[in-house]
C-alpha cells in the first residue's frame, strides 16, 4: 500500500487522507519500468497485427495468397516484388510467413486457454477439498506428468486425426499440470483466510468459494504462467508441425515453413531464415512479456 499526505493549508485544519493502492495498479507501474517488457508489447502487438492484416493486403495490393502455386516462376530470391522471395512452388514467402504466424499465434493462444482453464479449475477443486480427493487428483498428475509429453500428444494426433482444431486441443490438455500444480498451491495457501471463512459462515457453497473467491485470487499467478505457456505451445506446434503431425498443407505454421525451409536451405536459404526471424521474434518477444509479468506480479519486487 501506498501512502499520501496532503496538509491544509496554513490557518486551516490539517487533514491526511490515505490513498490505497491495488497490487494490479502496483503491478502496472512497475510493469510500465520494464522497457524490455514494453518493448517486446509492442513487438508482440506488431507481429499479431500484421499476421491478421498482412494477408488480405496482400492479396489485395499483388493478389498473392498462401497455397496459389505457380511451379514457372519457382523459388526466387528477395526482391522488390517479394520481400521475402518466393518458395520451392514459386508462393510468396512474406505472405505465407504471415498466415503461418497467425496459425501459430492462434494455435498457442487457443492451447493456453484449454491448459489454463482445465489446469486452473482442477487445481482449485483439489486444493479446496483437500484431504483424500486432493491426494488422489495429484497422484493422478504426477503420473501423467511422469509421462513424456510430447509422446501423449504424437499419440493423440496419430489415433485422432491431423486437423487444427485437435491440434490444440491436445496441445492443451496435455499441458495444465503445471498450471494445476501452481493453482493448488495457491489456493492451500488462501482457503483458510477470513473472507473465506465469512463466505462459509453465511452460507456460500463451496463450488461458488472456488470460482467467487479462490480463483480471482490466483489471478496474478495464472497469467504470469499464461503468457509463458504461449511460447511453449507455439514451439510444441513448430515441432510437431516438423515431425509432420501438426499443421497440414496447403495451410502454412511457422514450424511446417521451417520445415520446408530447412529441406531446401542449401540452395533457397530465405525459405528457413525468414520465417525462422518471424518465429525468434514472436517467441522472444512473449517470453520477455511473460518475464515482465512475473516480475511486476511479484510483490517482493515492490520498491
Amino acid at each position: 500500500m501506498s501512502v499520501s499526505d496532503q496538509t491544509a493549508t496554513p490557518g486551516g485544519n490539517a487533514e491526511e487522507l490515505v490513498r490505497g493502492t491495488s497490487l494490479w495498479q502496483d503491478a502496472w507501474k512497475r510493469l510500465r519500468k520494464n522497457r524490455m517488457a514494453v518493448a517486446s508489447s509492442f513487438v508482440v502487438c506488431f507481429l499479431a497485427l500484421a499476421c491478421v492484416a498482412g494477408p488480405p493486403l496482400l492479396k489485395a495490393a499483388f493478389n498473392y495468397d498462401y497455397e496459389t502455386q505457380d511451379l514457372d516462376y519457382g523459388a526466387q530470391a528477395p526482391s522488390l516484388a517479394h520481400w521475402f522471395g518466393t518458395d520451392f512452388h514459386g508462393r510468396d514467402l512474406l505472405t505465407r510467413s504471415l498466415y503461418g504466424g497467425r496459425v501459430s499465434l492462434t494455435v498457442g493462444l487457443l492451447a493456453a486457454i484449454v491448459s489454463a482453464t482445465v489446469g486452473t479449475i482442477y487445481g482449485a477443486v483439489s486444493g479446496y477439498v483437500g484431504g483424500r480427493i486432493d491426494a488422489i487428483m495429484m497422484r493422478i498428475v504426477d503420473i501423467l506428468y511422469s509421462l513424456p509429453y510430447m509422446f501423449l500428444v504424437i499419440i493423440l494426433v496419430t489415433i485422432f486425426g491431423k486437423n487444427l482444431l485437435l491440434v490444440f486441443l491436445t496441445l492443451g490438455l496435455v499441458g495444465w499440470l503445471m498450471t494445476a500444480r501452481i493453482v493448488r498451491g495457491q489456493v492451500l495457501s488462501i482457503k483458510e483466510r477470513e473472507f473465506v471463512r465469512a463466505a462459509r459462515s453465511v452460507g456460500v457453497r463451496g463450488p461458488m468459494i472456488v470460482l467467487h473467491h479462490l480463483i480471482p485470487n490466483t489471478l496474478g499467478p495464472i497469467i504470469v504462467y499464461f503468457t509463458l505457456t504461449v511460447p511453449a505451445m507455439i514451439l510444441q506446434e513448430a515441432f510437431l508441425s516438423f515431425l509432420g503431425l501438426g499443421v497440414q498443407a496447403p495451410r502454412p505454421s511457422l514450424g511446417a515453413l521451417i520445415t520446408e525451409g530447412a529441406n531446401h536451405m542449401v540452395v533457397f536459404w530465405w525459405e528457413l531464415v525468414f520465417p525462422g526471424a518471424v518465429m525468434g521474434m514472436l517467441l522472444f518477444s512473449l517470453n520477455f512479456v511473460g518475464d515482465g509479468l512475473r516480475d511486476a506480479l511479484d510483490p517482493q519486487m515492490k520498491s
